[in-house]
C-alpha cells in the first residue's frame, strides 16, 4: 500500500482543523465574510502560483465546468451556508455532529456512483469515526438544542461537504490536482459574492489592520494547501475512505483548543480522539488483518 496519498489526506484534514486558530483572530468579520475571504485569497494564491509556474494547468474545457460547480458552489459555499445556518438554529454540538455525517453520504454516493464497495472494515471505520466527533463535540455535556429546520440544514451541511469529494474525483479524471483546487476556489469566489457584504470590508479592515495577517494564513495554511493536500490524495485513495479519514480534523481542532486556548480536556473529548484514531487504524489494516466480508 502507498502510504503518501494517505499522508495528503490526513494532513489536508488536520490543517482544516487549525481554521479557528485564525478565526477567532477575525474580530468582527462574519461566518459568510469568513468564507469569502477564504475564498478569494484561496483562488489569488493557487492562480498566481500557475501564472508562474506552468500556465498549461489554467486551461480547462468548458463542458468540464459542471465539475467545478459542484466542488466549488454546491460543496464550499452551500456546505458553508448551511453550515452557519444551523449554528443559528441549533447548539454547536448539534451542527458538530450533523456536519459529521458528511462520510456516511460520501460512502453511499460512492457506492451508487463508483461502485466502491461498502466492507465490513469500512463500516467500521465510519461507525468509530462519528462516534468519535460526536464524543469530541461535547455529546452527554450539553443538551442538544435541535430544530427541525436545524436538522434539514444540518444534512444539507454534511450533505455539501460530502460533495466535495465527489466532484472532485470526476474532475481528477481529467485534470491535475491543482487545477482542481483552483477552479474550486474561483467558482467559489462567485457562488460566496450575494452573500459577501463587500460593503462592509472597508470598515473591518479599518477597525482590525491585523486581520489581513490571519486572513492570509486562513487562505494558505487552512485553505490553499490543505485543499491541494486533500485533492492530491482524493486522486488515489477511494473517495470513501478518504472522507472517513478526513474525520481527524474535529480531533486537531480539540487539540489545539487545549494547547493553544487552554480549554478544558474532557474525558469524553479524550474518548472521542482515541475514537477516530482508531477508525483510521481499522480503516487502514494491513491485508492480513481482514475482517469478514471485507
Amino acid at each position: 500500500m502507498q502510504i503518501l496519498p494517505y499522508l495528503y489526506i490526513v494532513s489536508g484534514a488536520a490543517l482544516w482543523g487549525l481554521i479557528g486558530v485564525f478565526v477567532r483572530n477575525l474580530p468582527g468579520f462574519g461566518p459568510m465574510q469568513i468564507v469569502a475571504c477564504r475564498a478569494w485569497i484561496t483562488a489569488f494564491i493557487l492562480a498566481l502560483f500557475l501564472l508562474a509556474t506552468d500556465r498549461k494547468l489554467l486551461k480547462i474545457r468548458l463542458r468540464d465546468c459542471w465539475c467545478f460547480v459542484g466542488t466549488g458552489i454546491f460543496s464550499i459555499v452551500f456546505f458553508n451556508y448551511c453550515y452557519f445556518t444551523t449554528i443559528r438554529l441549533c447548539s454547536l454540538s448539534a451542527a458538530a455532529i450533523l456536519l459529521y455525517t458528511a462520510p456516511s453520504f460520501v460512502t453511499l454516493l460512492s457506492l451508487l456512483l463508483f461502485h466502491e464497495k461498502l466492507t465490513r472494515r469500512k463500516l467500521s471505520a465510519l461507525v468509530l469515526a462519528f462516534a468519535g466527533c460526536a464524543l469530541v463535540s461535547g455529546v452527554g455535556q450539553s443538551s442538544l438544542q435541535i430544530s427541525p429546520i436545524g436538522i434539514l440544514s444540518g444534512l444539507g451541511s454534511g450533505f455539501g461537504y460530502a460533495l466535495y469529494s465527489i466532484f472532485a474525483k470526476y474532475a481528477l479524471e481529467r485534470y491535475h490536482s491543482i487545477t482542481v483546487t483552483t477552479y474550486t476556489f474561483l467558482f467559489a469566489c462567485i457562488g460566496v459574492l450575494p452573500f459577501a457584504g463587500l460593503d462592509e470590508f472597508p470598515r473591518l479592515l479599518a477597525d482590525s489592520p491585523g486581520s489581513v495577517w490571519y486572513l492570509l494564513a486562513l487562505g494558505l495554511f487552512s485553505s490553499a494547501i490543505p485543499y491541494l493536500l486533500y485533492t492530491r490524495g482524493l486522486k488515489q485513495v477511494p473517495a470513501g475512505k478518504a472522507s472517513i479519514m478526513a474525520s481527524i480534523e474535529p480531533v486537531v481542532a480539540t487539540l489545539a483548543g487545549i494547547f493553544l486556548f487552554h480549554e478544558p480536556a474532557t474525558a469524553a473529548g479524550l474518548l472521542g480522539v482515541a475514537a477516530v484514531f482508531a477508525s483510521l487504524i481499522v480503516l487502514n489494516l494491513p491485508n492480513r488483518y481482514k475482517l469478514p466480508s471485507d
